[in-house]
C-alpha cells in the first residue's frame, strides 16, 4: 500500500468505504470494529521528523493489523483474575429512577453496550471487598452487617454470584466458608429469589468460568448440590435451568452432574457437607446444638439474664430465628415450661437481644413446618395458635405481619383422611405380597398422589406391621420394598418411631415384636434406608425401660456383631435383592474381578458403574477391603484412587468406608505373611483416608 503523508490513497479509501457500507452492522462485534464519526481536522502543520525516520504512521499508537489490540476478556486480566467476566451483567442498564441518572449518557452509549448504573458500580466494588475480608477474618456476623448496610437488595444476586465464583478458584477452606455464608445469610439478609437468580447467572456463565478453572463444572455442581442440601435452593432449580440453557452449553453438564453424581448418591447430604471439610469447621448444626443446650439450661435454672448473655455470646444475630423456633417447640413439648420460655423470648425482644424481624421469622418458620410437627405433637396447630395469641397480647409480636395459619392447610391429615389412606395402603401392600412387583407399588403411590410426608410415614408403619404378622417371605419382601422406594430417611425414622411407640399394644398379638422390630430396624440400616445416626434420633424419642428401649439395645447388639451385614441380610432367607439368597462368595468374586480389570488399566468410571450394578450398597465394605489389600500387596496407587472417586461421588458411604478399613485392620496379622511391611502400608492408607475425608 502506498502512503501519502500518512494518509490512504484515494483508491484505497474508496475500496474501504465500499467494503464497510456492504457489511451488516448487526453481524459485527463492537469489540472487533468500532467506528466513530471523525471530527473536523485543522490544517495540517508541517511534520518535524527529527530522529524519527520513515513514515510517521509507523510511530502512531494505533494497530494497523486486523487483530484487536485490546486485552483479552475486556481488559480483565489473565488466569485467576475474574474482572469483567464475572462483573459484566446484561441486566444492569441506565436506571431512569437513579438519582445520578443523566439522559445524555443514554444516547452516548455505543450500540450493543449497556452501561451499569453508578449505584451498581459502587455495590460491585464494595461487595468484592466484603468477600475478600470475609475470607481473611471468617466473621459471618460482620459480613452480614456490612452487606445489610449497603442496601440495594435488588443486587444481592450479584453478591451470590461473586462469592461463589471467587471461592471456586480458591482452596477448600474458602469454598466451605462461602457455602456457610450463603446458608447463614439466606432469607434474613438475602431473599430466596436473589439466591435463585445468582445461581442461575453462575450456571449460564459456566462456559466462561471453565476457561480459567479447569474443573469449574464439578465445583459449580457441588456448590449447587450444597445449596440444595442446605435448603437455600429448591430442587426444582435443576429442571428449570435445563430448559433455559442451550443443549451444547457446559451449564447442562453442571446440572446433570449435580443431580446424578451428588444429589442422587446414597447418604448424599453427609457426603456433600463433608466434601470441603465442613465437619471440621463451625456448621449450622453446631449452632443448633448450642441453642438447644442454652434453652434446656434456662428451663432448669430460670435465669433470663444468663440466657440472654449466652444468646449474645453465640455472635450469630442473623440466626436468632432458630432460637425463637426451638423455644416455641420446647414450649409445646414441655407444657410446664411454656410460661418461662415465652418470658425469655419477651425479655430478649424488649432488650434488643433478638430483633423483631428474627422473632417474626422464627414464628413463620414454625408455621411452615407445623404439619410435620403435628405427627409428633397432635395438637401442634392449636398450640401454636395459642402461643401467637399470647405473644401478640403481650406486645412483643405483631401477629398481623405473620403468614396465615389456616385451620385446614393443604396436606394436613384429618382422622378421616388417615383412615382412607390406611385402607388403600393395606390393599397395595397385600397385592405386593402376592405379586412382588416393586415398580407397581411405586407407580400406584405416585399416580394416586400418596407421596406426601404424612402418607409415607403411615405407609412405612403399615408395611412393617402387616409383615410382622406374616411369614419370613413377606418380611423379606417388606424390607426389599422399603429400601427400593427411596423414601427420605426422616419419613422412615418417623415410621419406626410410631411402630416402637405402639409396640406394647402390638405385643398382645405378636409376642416376638421386640425381635422382629429390631431386625427390621437393623435391616433398614444395612440397606441404608436410614443412616446410623438416625438410631440415636429414634432412641431419644423412646421412653427408658420400655419395650422401645429393648428394641434399640437389641438393634445395637445385632449391628455390633461380627459379619453383621451378611447375617442381617440373610435373617429372613434373602439377600436384599428380592431373590431367595444370592451367594455371598459369588458377589465377592464379582468385586474381585472388577477390581482386577480396573487395576490392569480400566477406567474409573467403568469401575464405578460395575460397583453400582452389583446392587449391594450394604456390602461395599468388601470393595474397600479388597482395594486396600490390592494396593498394599502391589504397591499400587490405582485402587486408592478408585476409593477416592467412589467416596467423592457418594457411591461408598463413610460408614461402609470405615467398616472396610476395620476389616482390614482385623486381618493385618495374616496379611503380614505376604506383605512384611503391611503395618506401615496400612498406616499410610489410613492417614491418606483421614486427610481426604474418607475416615472421620
Amino acid at each position: 500500500m502506498e502512503y501519502n503523508d500518512g494518509k490512504l490513497s484515494e483508491e484505497h479509501r474508496e475500496l474501504f468505504r465500499s467494503a464497510t457500507e456492504s457489511v451488516d452492522p448487526t453481524s459485527v462485534s463492537p469489540l472487533e470494529v468500532i467506528t466513530s464519526p471523525r471530527t473536523p481536522r485543522t490544517p495540517r502543520s508541517p511534520v518535524k521528523h527529527g530522529s524519527n525516520k520513515g513514515s510517521p504512521i509507523k510511530h502512531e499508537r494505533h494497530s494497523h493489523t486486523g487483530r484487536d489490540g485490546r486485552p483479552k476478556k475486556g481488559g480483565s486480566g489473565g488466569k485467576g483474575i475474574w474482572g469483567g467476566l464475572l462483573e459484566i451483567d446484561d441486566d444492569h442498564v441506565l436506571d431512569r429512577n437513579d438519582p445520578n441518572y443523566n439522559s445524555s449518557e443514554e444516547n452516548s452509549q455505543p450500540n450493543g453496550i449497556k452501561k451499569h448504573s453508578p449505584a451498581f458500580e459502587e455495590f460491585r466494588a464494595k461487595t468484592r471487598l466484603i468477600i475478600e475480608e470475609y475470607f481473611i477474618t471468617d466473621d459471618i456476623s460482620s459480613s452480614a452487617n456490612e452487606l445489610r448496610d449497603l442496601g440495594l437488595p435488588c443486587y444481592h444476586y450479584y453478591f451470590v454470584k461473586n462469592l461463589v465464583s471467587m471461592a471456586m478458584d480458591r482452596h477448600n477452606r474458602e469454598k466451605e466458608m462461602a457455602a456457610l455464608l450463603l446458608s447463614s445469610l439466606y432469607a434474613d439478609v438475602i431473599e430466596a429469589p436473589q439466591v435463585y437468580r445468582g445461581f442461575g447467572k453462575l450456571v449460564k456463565a459456566t462456559d466462561d468460568l471453565a476457561v480459567d478453572i479447569p474443573d469449574a463444572i464439578d465445583i459449580l455442581a457441588l456448590f449447587i448440590a450444597r445449596a440444595v442440601v442446605d435448603d437455600i435452593l429448591p430442587p426444582a432449580f435443576l429442571n428449570k435451568q435445563v430448559t433455559t440453557l442451550p443443549k451444547d452449553s457446559k451449564g447442562i453438564q453442571v446440572i446433570k452432574r449435580a443431580e446424578k453424581n451428588y444429589l442422587s448418591a446414597p447418604l448424599h447430604a453427609e457426603v456433600i457437607e463433608r466434601r470441603w471439610g465442613g465437619s471440621k469447621s463451625k456448621t449450622v448444626e453446631d449452632a443448633k446444638s448450642k441453642i438447644n443446650d442454652l434453652l434446656v439450661e434456662y428451663i432448669a435454672s430460670g435465669d433470663k439474664v444468663e440466657a440472654c448473655r449466652c444468646i449474645k455470646d453465640l455472635k450469630m444475630p442473623f440466626f436468632h430465628h432458630e432460637i425463637v423456633k426451638r423455644a416455641l417447640i420446647l414450649a409445646m413439648e414441655r407444657r410446664t415450661a411454656e410460661c418461662a420460655l415465652l418470658d425469655l423470648l419477651k425479655e430478649a425482644s424488649e432488650e434488643g437481644v433478638i430483633n423483631s424481624s428474627q422473632v417474626l421469622k422464627g414464628f413463620e418458620r414454625l408455621i411452615d413446618t407445623v404439619d410435620d410437627l403435628s405427627l409428633d405433637i397432635l395438637s401442634a396447630r392449636d398450640m401454636l395458635q395459642l402461643l401467637i395469641s399470647k405473644a401478640a397480647s403481650e406486645g412483643w409480636l405483631c401477629a398481623s405481619l405473620l403468614k396465615s395459619l389456616s385451620p385446614r392447610p393443604n396436606g394436613f391429615l384429618e382422622e378421616g383422611d388417615a383412615r382412607a389412606f390406611k385402607s388403600k395402603a393395606n390393599l397395595i401392600i397385600q397385592e405386593y405380597f402376592l405379586s412382588g412387583d416393586v415398580a407397581e407399588v411405586a407407580e400406584r403411590l405416585e399416580s394416586e398422589n400418596l407421596l406426601s410426608p404424612c402418607f409415607k410415614v403411615i405407609f412405612v408403619k403399615r408395611l412393617i406391621s402387616l409383615a410382622m404378622d406374616r411369614k419370613n417371605r413377606e418380611k423379606e419382601m417388606a424390607s426389599v420394598l422399603l429400601s427400593s422406594l427411596n423414601f427420605p430417611s426422616d419419613d422412615v425414622v418417623n415410621g419406626f418411631v410410631n411402630l416402637i411407640e405402639a409396640a406394647e399394644d402390638t405385643s398382645l398379638d405378636i409376642p416376638i415384636v421386640v425381635e422382629d422390630l429390631a431386625l427390621f430396624l437393623a435391616r433398614a440400616m444395612v440397606d441404608e434406608a436410614i443412616a446410623p445416626l438416625n438410631l440415636e434420633e429414634i432412641e431419644s424419642q423412646v421412653k427408658p425401660n420400655s419395650i422401645g428401649s429393648k428394641v434399640i439395645r437389641m438393634t445395637r447388639a445385632m449391628l455390633g456383631a461380627r459379619l453383621s451385614g451378611e447375617r442381617i441380610l440373610r435373617c429372613w432367607g434373602g439377600d436384599g435383592s428380592g431373590s431367595n439368597g444370592r451367594d455371598i462368595e459369588e458377589v465377592k468374586g464379582k468385586i474381585g474381578k472388577l477390581l482386577e480389570e480396573y487395576d490392569s488399566g480400566g477406567g474409573v468410571g467403568e469401575a464405578c458403574r460395575c460397583i453400582r450394578e452389583v446392587g449391594m450398597p450394604f456390602f461395599h465394605h468388601e470393595v474397600v477391603k479388597k482395594s486396600l489389600v490390592m494396593a498394599m500387596e502391589r504397591k499400587s496407587e490405582r485402587p486408592l484412587r478408585l476409593l477416592e472417586e467412589c467416596f467423592a461421588v457418594g457411591l461408598i458411604s463413610s460408614y461402609q468406608m470405615a467398616k472396610g478399613f476395620a476389616r482390614v485392620a482385623e486381618g493385618l496379622e495374616d496379611l503380614a505373611l505376604d506383605v512384611p511391611d503391611v503395618g506401615h502400608e496400612f498406616a499410610s492408607c489410613v492417614e491418606r483416608a483421614k486427610a481426604a475425608g474418607w475416615l472421620n
